[in-house]
């Protein structure tokens, strides 16, 4: 797939701009602040609805204007496909291909495909465990588009049930019972919420949430021998990475790879049931993938305590290209690879892997404040845009 253009109005610091792609490789360069990393983000919006830098629409639209709007034509073997993204500082957000829109935004992902890497993406190993679930979650979204109605679902049962929970504990505490003898009751008909209302909350967010772990764990599956092969290649063959789905429900991969969702949903069941009274007393949901976790480990020691800046942004470097290359696989089509500013964190041996992995196979977009750390070889049939201040030379 290409991006032959994108265009953007009312965006960031864009107020009306056309940026026309043609070569397999754009370098937007200039200082920062100045609009680059606005545009892989107006891409990545284009690619999976979601921004990591702002969660709220109006957050994406310059001088609080009413509208923003995202259009890119982009060819595929099936044909030119133009996408249209309308932001709305009050309201819902509309999104339409080839001029006709949509009424799911579902039918909208997964049009264009695209992996973003930056230095922000160091915290998929030094941060907390909601990096890794959100970079999982994102990448199932691109291959599986239902994934992003099912995880919606999920969240929003999440809330709901925590409301219970937060309601029925505010209740325990406003009674004069002392804290000993609360914590002692171990039935829900001790607890301020019927068992039935519970009850019915619990067996949606289970069948909700053994989908999202089953989704979670196949992609993962598929993913880790690419970022093994990757790893090993980076790093010259001297470390061996591994990398482990730490699911909250506690299922057998048998389970997971037999496809029995059933099964998974009676052991989400039966954790909740362990879990009750602790989450009666700190009045939230303990059991969940809201709480799962991905550990990388290299040569068996866990990377994110051990591993040092060199292995860790080797082993980011190796899942990246891993999404590249599962991506591509699974929708018969090379992705767009976006780089934020990612070069300097690297050092020339790693440079040199993702710029050779690269090549032509895949369209890529590169922000960067100086060309010094490109191969002149490399700039060959590479198309080079200044920014500055919202305005692309």
């Amino acid at each position: 797939m290409y991006l032959k253009s994108i265009h953007l109005r009312q965006f960031r610091n864009y107020r009306d701009q056309k940026v026309i792609f043609d070569a397999p490789k754009t370098i937007l360069v200039g200082n920062n602040a100045q609009g680059k990393s606005n545009l892989l983000e107006a891409v990545e919006l284009l690619s999976t609805l979601k921004s990591h830098r702002a969660p709220r629409d109006r957050d994406l639209i310059l001088d609080a204007k009413p509208i923003g709007q995202i259009d890119g034509t982009l060819e595929r073997q099936t044909g030119i496909i133009d996408l249209t993204l309308t932001l709305r500082s009050q309201g819902r957000r509309t999104v339409g291909i080839n001029g006709e829109s949509l009424r799911r935004h579902l039918d909208f992902l997964s049009v264009l495909n695209a992996v973003q890497f930056s230095s922000l993406d160091l915290d998929l190993v030094r941060g907390g465990p909601e990096y890794r679930r959100d970079w999982i979650d994102r990448l199932v979204t691109q291959l599986e588009p239902i994934y992003a109605h099912i995880l919606q679902q999920y969240n929003q049962i999440l809330r709901q049930r925590n409301a219970l929970l937060k309601r029925g504990r505010e209740q325990i505490f406003k009674t004069e019972m002392p804290i000993s003898h609360r914590q002692s009751q171990t039935t829900n008909s001790q607890f301020p919420i019927p068992n039935s209302e519970l009850s019915l909350w619990d067996a949606q967010l289970a069948t909700a949430g053994s989908r999202v772990i089953r989704r979670r764990d196949r992609i993962l599956e598929r993913l880790i021998p690419f970022a093994q092969t990757w790893h090993q290649s980076i790093s010259g063959s001297t470390e061996v990475l591994d990398i482990k789905y730490i699911a909250n429900v506690e299922v057998t991969q048998e389970l997971i790879a037999s496809d029995n969702l059933e099964g998974v949903r009676q052991a989400f069941l039966e954790k909740i049931n362990e879990k009750a009274i602790a989450e009666y007393h700190q009045g939230t949901s303990l059991v969940g993938p809201h709480r799962d976790d991905i550990a990388f480990t290299i040569n068996h020691t866990p990377a994110r305590q051990y591993g040092s800046q060199g292995q860790q942004r080797t082993l980011v470097l190796a899942l990246k290209l891993a999404e590249l290359q599962l991506i591509e696989e699974i929708v018969r089509e090379p992705p767009l690879l976006l780089l934020d500013d990612v070069l300097a964190e690297l050092d020339l041996n790693r440079q040199n892997q993702l710029l050779d992995a690269i090549q032509e196979r895949f369209q890529t977009l590169i922000t960067t404040t100086h060309l010094g750390a490109f191969d002149s070889q490399w700039l060959q049939r590479t198309q080079i845009l200044s920014v500055q201040a919202g305005k692309i030379i």
